[in-house]
């Protein structure tokens, strides 16, 4: 696999927590999005940690083609 695969053209508004890590899917195959569930194995794709230095609301690429990984860029309008 050498694309990732784009769940939706739009990023994912998250709420985090301050201190908390999360692993955001960068294959785009995983049913939790924007979350990684282990689905990128033999893909060649990896998950990205994320870990939150404040409470409040984030914006995970959906695309999987943002320049700034984890968090959208803005890629989607480009797609």
């Amino acid at each position: 696999m050498s694309q990732a695969e784009c769940p939706q053209k739009a990023p994912y508004k998250t709420e985090v927590k301050a201190g908390k890590r999360y692993f955001w899917c960068s294959c785009g195959k995983s049913e939790n999005q924007p979350f990684c569930d282990g689905k990128h194995k033999d893909t060649g794709f990896e998950p990205v940690l994320y870990e939150a230095d404040k409470d409040g609301e984030v914006y995970f690429c959906g695309c999987k083609a943002t320049g700034k990984s984890p968090l959208c860029d803005g890629a989607h309008n480009k797609l």
